[in-house]
This record gives C-alpha cells, structure tokens and sequence, in this order.
C-alpha cells in the first residue's frame, strides 16, 4: 500500500534527499567524565547532517547538506568525514582569521555509563553556521539538478535571528521544486537559552512549521519547542503512546499543511539499556513499531538514525507501518556503535525490522 505522499519519482531526480545545517566535531572520551579525560575520539556529525549521512551510507541514497565551511585544518577534517559518507556538499564558505574564528562548532560529549548519564556541553563560540543568511546559497542551482526531499531542524534554527530566515527561504524553494518537506523540532534547551530562550524558539518553530509536510519531534518537543498544549491523558509509562495522540489533533488543527508526524519513544533504564520503540501518524492513522531492549554504547544520533529510516521507507513508497518500523529499527542499532552516523547496512536494518531479532546470520 502506498503512503500517498505524491514524492518525486527517483528518476526524476538527481538527490533523494538534500539537508540543511550546520557542521559540527564532537569530542568524545567514552565513559570517562571529561573533567578525568586524557584522549578523545573525534566524530564529525550534525542533527541534520546526520540524516543525509545515514541516507547515503545505510540506505544507499543520493544525499546532500548545505552547510558553512571555514577553510582551515577542522574544516578539512570535516570535510573528509561528509565525502567518506557518500554526502555531496554544498558549501557557503568563511575564512578564519586564524586566532578567533569563524570556527566550526565543537561538541563535548562523554557515554556516561550505568547510573550515571551522558553529559554534552558546546563551544559554538562565533561559528560559521550561525552566520548563514537569506541569499547566501544558492537555491535555484540546487533544485534545478532534481530534489526528491528537503530536510532540517530546530539544532540549526537555534543557532542565530538568521538561520531560521535560511531555513525558511531552503523550505520554500524546496516547495517550488516539488520536493517533500521535513523538519525535526529536536528542541535543545542550552542553545535556545542563549538566543532568547523558550519564548524565541516558539516564535521561531511556528514560522518554520508553516512550510513542512512531515515533522518529527516528541512530546517534549511539541510542547517546548512549538507551544503546543500538554496532553491530557497522563501516560502510563515513556513507551505509551497515547500522550502524543493526544497531541496530533491539537498540531494537525493548528498546522493543516503537515501530512504526517512521528517519534521515537524511549524508556532508559540505565545509560547502558534503553527500552525503544516509535510511533507515527499520517491521515488520520496511528502506526506504532514494536518495543525492543537495547544495550547501549552511545546513545548519541538514535533520533536522527530513526529520521533517516522513517524517511527512506517513505522515499522508498513503503506503507506507513514499514517506514516506522525501518525508522525503528535503525534508530535501534545506531546506539550499538560509536558515534553519531550509522555503521550499519540496509541488510541488517531490513532484518530486524522485519524479524525483530539480533540471531547470527550465517
């Protein structure tokens, strides 16, 4: 069964999908608090780059990221992780004056372990993403090659007054083009704090809304990030649905333009096993994946491993239940890794989405 998404034929298209955000270098000890730490892993990432990423290496799809580029050594680096990806930049690009910036954004970040939780903190200290503005890309260029879908969200919205404005101007030249619209609401509390704090990101997140066909983001999410009502069902545990039900009406009313929400839905039980599932909506059904235990060994980019899956079953003309479950079952696996960006093939994803089950394959 179709999901009824009128999404351009592939085709017709050079990119399946393109992303819009910005670039970060996450340092990571692992499970040593950074206060003891003495090394670091590097893992290059981006809430909306990590979609594209994973689009690209699990999913075998054509994929792109708008995004700053500042031509100095971490921007090098950087760029290498996006091409070892499979990902096609397309860059506005900065030069650092060699002392104070413009800088690519820097992302501290430890595993935690057992009782005691992951820790992230930022230096975004005059980064280059943020100073993205309206006519800075060139939007004509890349949609003219085909565009089958246009993807950001609120990580990037939250960076400066601008970024947003950019955000908007991508969404509507996607619409133009024919391309699907997706927005992750991925709403973060320290950077909105320092851009005029929950009130802003509202004002912010309903402008962008205004322009999307898919939306992702939970409860959280949907009350924090975009003012909408609490529900008045009390949930029974972090894996109950019903409190997100109880908020597509109140969404779907006010934002008649959106044609399908979903989320993931964890219960941690500790830093190192997380109970796991998703949900989805699309006119006027409710589709929920099954409930799975994880062992995890870094928890960071589950959400946008589930963004990427969920996307691809749609790009991919899968029924709704299908796409939530690849949305699931890749999210599941991208905590079984380091780093942000899958490690993972399109055969084990379609595996356990199907089976529910990590047997040997032999």
């Amino acid at each position: 069964m179709s999901n009824k998404l009128n999404i351009i034929e592939e085709k017709e298209a050079e990119f399946d999908l393109i992303s819009l955000g910005a670039m970060v270098h996450r340092l990571d000890p692992g499970i040593v608090p950074f206060r003891k730490a003495d090394e670091c892993k590097i893992h290059v990432s981006g809430g909306e780059f990590n979609v594209a990423a994973n689009l690209s290496d699990c999913f075998r799809l054509n994929t792109g990221i708008v995004t700053a580029m500042v031509n100095y050594r971490i921007g090098d680096l950087i760029h290498e992780r996006i091409r070892a990806m499979g990902v096609t930049p397309f860059y506005k690009r900065f030069e650092r004056d060699g002392v104070r910036g413009p800088n690519m954004a820097t992302v501290y970040s430890d595993r935690g372990q057992g009782v005691r939780g992951p820790r992230v903190s930022y230096n975004r200290a005059d980064e280059a993403a943020a100073k993205l503005e309206p006519g800075d890309i060139d939007w004509d260029e890349i949609f003219s090659r085909g565009v089958r879908w246009f993807h950001s969200g609120g990580i990037f919205s939250a960076l400066s007054e601008t970024t947003s404005e950019v955000i908007i101007e991508g969404m509507k030249k996607a619409k133009e083009a024919g391309a699907m619209v997706s927005y992750d609401l991925n709403y973060r509390e320290k950077l909105w704090d320092s851009r005029g704090g929950q009130e802003q990101c509202i004002e912010t997140n309903k402008e962008v809304v205004e322009n999307v066909d898919v939306l992702v983001g939970n409860e959280e999410d949907l009350q924090q990030g975009l003012g909408i009502p609490g529900p008045e069902v009390k949930k029974e545990s972090e894996l109950d649905p019903n409190a997100f039900y109880d908020m597509i009406d109140k969404v779907t009313s006010e934002y008649e333009n959106i044609k399908a929400l979903a989320t993931t839905l964890r219960e941690v039980e500790s830093t190192n096993r997380h109970n796991w599932s998703a949900v989805a909506w699309h006119e006027g059904e409710t589709y929920q994946a099954p409930t799975c235990e994880i062992d995890v060994y870094d928890r960071v980019g589950g959400g946008d491993g589930f963004a990427s899956g969920f996307i691809y079953g749609l790009l991919s003309d899968e029924s709704l239940e299908d796409a939530v479950r690849l949305g699931w079952a890749h999210g599941a696996m991208i905590p079984t890794t380091p780093g942000d960006t899958t490690m993972v093939s399109l055969e084990q994803v379609k595996s356990f989405a199907e089976e529910g089950s990590a047997r040997i394959k032999r």
